[in-house]
This record gives structure tokens, sequence and C-alpha cells, in this order.
């Protein structure tokens, strides 16, 4: 029985779209791949959609089944056994919900990052205090002691590194105002060093920030917040990831993309321009 795991990694969804190409090229379908394996036709489709780990045996079998050349198949197997190695992020497994693993592989594997927040900052953009704050306040259904808040800090920064590589993702956020008025903690310069923090950000050219202003009237995205990322490698779709109180959605089919797409397009037309966004958020940092 092939061997379940919390969340796939991105390089696991990626070959097991290639393996599901490949079957098709062959002209299997899954139950004749099944046959081959002597497996229930749900262990292939597991397979091919990254809800269980990519068995090597199992690959070394189907392959050449499907008339793939002896040197493809080794390639094809060493990349499932690198896409097989945990992530980094599976160090803060005590902490991190199931749901949310695959959000932080596809984050560091993502070419393209574009998120709308109505709430609060960026989990990318965080100061450890300002970090800290909103996990203290309990607003986004995280519970425990210090201990464990401590460590979702630890993994927040730990994320953040994928800013400061050499080939960082393009990170572009449309933030509703009620991010910058909100304060979430007692002491000014929690929110004064997240200030100058978004700052800093705005001045990269690998960040785009834009503020959704209160002056400018509802918008198509007032409704929960959502990222949506884009990669290089051409077999993996764009993906939405949309959180809600106790889990997450991952949507990947062309209608909900291109919906989501068409709001986060419509939200940076309407929201203040990066110039603009700056100028606010030295504002905010003024009346502080």
């Amino acid at each position: 029985m092939s061997e379940r795991r919390a969340a796939p990694t991105v390089g696991q969804v990626v070959l097991g779209k290639r393996l599901q190409e490949l079957r098709e090229a062959a002209g299997f379908r899954r139950e004749e791949a099944a046959l081959v394996l002597r497996v229930a036709p749900a262990t292939v489709r597991r397979m091919e959609t990254a809800e269980v780990a990519l068995r090597i045996p199992y690959l070394q079998i189907l392959l050449p089944a499907y008339g793939i050349p002896e040197d493809e198949v080794a390639a094809f197997v060493a990349l499932a056994e690198e896409a097989n190695r945990p992530g980094w992020w599976q160090r803060f497994s005590d902490v991190l919900p199931d749901w949310f693993s695959l959000f932080v592989s596809l984050e560091g594997a993502a070419r393209l990052i574009r998120s709308y927040e109505p709430h609060f900052v960026p989990g990318l953009l965080q100061t450890e205090d300002y970090a800290r704050a909103v996990l203290q306040a309990g607003t986004i259904g995280q519970s425990g002691g210090a201990e464990t808040i401590e460590r979702h800090v630890s993994l927040r920064m730990a994320r953040q590194e994928l800013l400061r590589r050499s080939d960082p993702p393009h990170l572009w956020v449309v933030m509703d105002e009620t991010v910058l008025r909100r304060p979430v903690s007692t002491r000014r310069e929690v929110m004064g060093e997240q200030l100058d923090r978004l700052l800093e950000a705005a001045g990269s050219d690998r960040i785009t920030l834009q503020i959704a202003e209160f002056a400018r009237g509802p918008h198509p995205g007032t409704y929960a917040p959502f990222s949506l990322f884009r990669f290089g490698e051409p077999e993996l779709p764009d993906m939405v990831f949309t959180e809600y109180l106790s889990g997450a959605l991952y949507l990947d089919s062309r209608v909900e993309v291109s919906a989501h797409l068409e709001v986060l397009d419509h939200m940076s037309t309407h929201a203040a321009s990066a110039q603009r966004t700056e100028e606010l958020l030295r504002e905010c940092r003024g009346d502080l």
C-alpha cells in the first residue's frame, strides 16, 4: 500500500501530474496501470494527485510499462527521490497544521506570489514583534502557551528567508487600509517597526505593495484573504490558496484560478499605486 503523509511537496505535485501525462500518452487507463502494479486503481490515482508519496518500486515498474526509456526512468526516479525528501518546514511539524504544509511548499517554489490581505500584514513581511502580537491575540485560530507561540513566530521568520534568496519570487500584495489602521499591540513601537519594514519592502524591486484605501469604497475582494501562486514549471498550473477558520482550500481549476486572477487585477487597478502606497505608509508612520 502507498504510504500516506501529511502534505505533498511541490515536486511531488509536479511529478504526479507528469506521471499521469505519461500514462495517458501510453494509452493506459488507471485500471490498466493498477493491474501492472497489482494494486487498486485508487493507488494510481493517489500517486498522480500527490495524495501519497511516490513509491520508487512502483515507478520502476510503471514507467517501463509506459514505454519510457531506461535512462529517462532513472532520471524520473532520481527526481522522485528528491521530491520525497521532507521540506525544511517539517522541523516545525509540532505546530504546522497539515493543511498549511502545502502552502509553505508552494510559497517556496513559486516565481510569483500575488496576495490579498484584508486584516493583517502578510506573514512574509511581518516583524517578529508584530507576528507575536497577532498570535498572542489568538485572532487566526492559534492556541497554546508562550512556547507554542514562539514556535509559530520562528516558523514565520524562517518562511521569510525565501525573500532573501539570490532568486526570490516576486511578491505582489494588495492590503486593505484596515491593516495599517488596526493596532495589534498596546506598544506603539510594534506597529512603528512594522511600518518601517513595509517601507523597506516597498523599495525592493521584487516586492510590490498596494493599499486599498477606505476612500475608494468597496472592491471585489472584500470576502477573505487569498494568495495566487505562479510557478516556473510548465507542469504546475497557477494555484490559489484561501484560508478559513479551521482549514484551507487549494484551487487549481482554470475557472476558479481565472476568477481569482480577475479579482486581483481589478483590485490592483482600484488600489493605490505603489508610489501612493509609500506615501500612505509614511503618513501612518508619522501618526504614531
